[in-house]
């Protein structure tokens, strides 16, 4: 249970996609005075070299946030589902870069003042550069090596009790926090998924958050794979606040086919992550707007393939 280190993975397209998700949803919770908690109940390492010997391996992030980099200033061309409605209307290609992936770009230029991304923030430290004084950060990480490196990375911004990390099971004890204090949160869930109970955990664990705190704000991410539970995770997610009576939103990113491939030379090839989803429950009002400009831009600027594509639900 302790193999997944997202230091492999730190900028790909699925962290775009979060990413952007969660500034969008924290720019929105943060207009208001109140204070607010944040509960990211896998916090990773919280701070990444992509220059790394880690990050460097898989290469992920060059079809990720690099990408994005390179592109920002090149006009993006319609996204799949919108070439036909762009050929009656002002062509996408035209468009300016949309609001929710600039503000993501500039966090991460915050991080690299001098251009480019040899840093990358993962989720914890994205927050805590956008939260305010009087505002809280709770952070879980079980895996050993990565909690002790998010222990020295935390450490470095010196933020006193306005940060704790916690080496504990997230789902396992992050709802001691709900309802906080101020009754303001958003909680953040995106475990590796490497073990299949992850997506049961997930949808027990939201379930308990939302009886001890029924309006907070619940951002679950989840690879988009062939594996049944994959798929019946963001069902069963709508069931769960249909149920509840609470409003919710679906996203999704596909960047390319999920179909194994053969090597000229016979060998089966797999094909990485190719799409992800964000679920939110009670999600700002302010989102679903922004994400319907970004999400056709971002498929069009990640694709891998004739496949990349996206996805925008919502309901309640």
């Amino acid at each position: 249970m302790f193999s997944y280190r997202h230091a492999f993975h730190a900028g790909n397209h699925a962290d775009v996609l979060k990413h952007t998700v969660l500034i969008a949803t924290l720019d929105h919770l943060l207009e208001k005075e109140a204070a607010l908690t944040v509960v990211d109940t896998h916090a990773g390492a919280g701070l990444y070299r992509l220059d790394g010997d880690y990050a460097g391996t898989s290469g992920e992030a060059a079809e990720g946030v690099l990408r994005l980099l390179a592109d920002k200033k090149a006009p993006a061309s319609p996204a799949p589902a919108a070439k036909s409605a762009a050929k009656k209307a002002t062509p996408e290609a035209e468009a300016p870069l949309a609001d929710a992936i600039a503000r993501y770009l500039s966090v991460i230029h915050d991080f690299n003042p001098k251009g480019g991304a040899r840093i990358y923030p993962g989720s914890p430290f994205i927050v805590q550069h956008l939260l305010r004084d009087h505002d809280k950060l709770k952070l879980f990480e079980l895996h050993p090596t990565d909690a002790r490196t998010l222990d020295a990375n935390i450490a470095q911004l010196e933020a006193g009790r306005q940060i704790a990390v916690l080496r504990e099971d997230g789902f396992g004890s992050a709802t001691k926090f709900l309802p906080p204090p101020s009754r303001r949160a958003l909680v953040l869930m995106d475990p590796s998924y490497e073990i299949k109970s992850d997506y049961g955990r997930v949808l027990d664990f939201a379930a308990e958050a939302l009886k001890r705190f029924a309006t907070g704000t619940y951002a679950i991410w989840y690879p988009i794979i062939p594996r049944p539970e994959a798929h019946d995770l963001p069902r069963r997610l709508k069931t769960l606040a249909t149920k509840a009576g609470k409003p919710w939103l679906h996203a999704t990113l596909t960047v390319k086919s999920s179909k194994l491939t053969t090597t000229p030379t016979g060998e089966t090839q797999r094909p990485g992550l190719p799409a992800s989803g964000m679920f939110l429950i009670n999600p700002p009002y302010t989102l679903k707007p922004l994400l319907a400009v970004a999400l056709p831009q971002l498929a069009e600027r990640l694709a891998q393939d004739r496949h990349a594509t996206f996805s925008l639900d919502s309901g309640g």
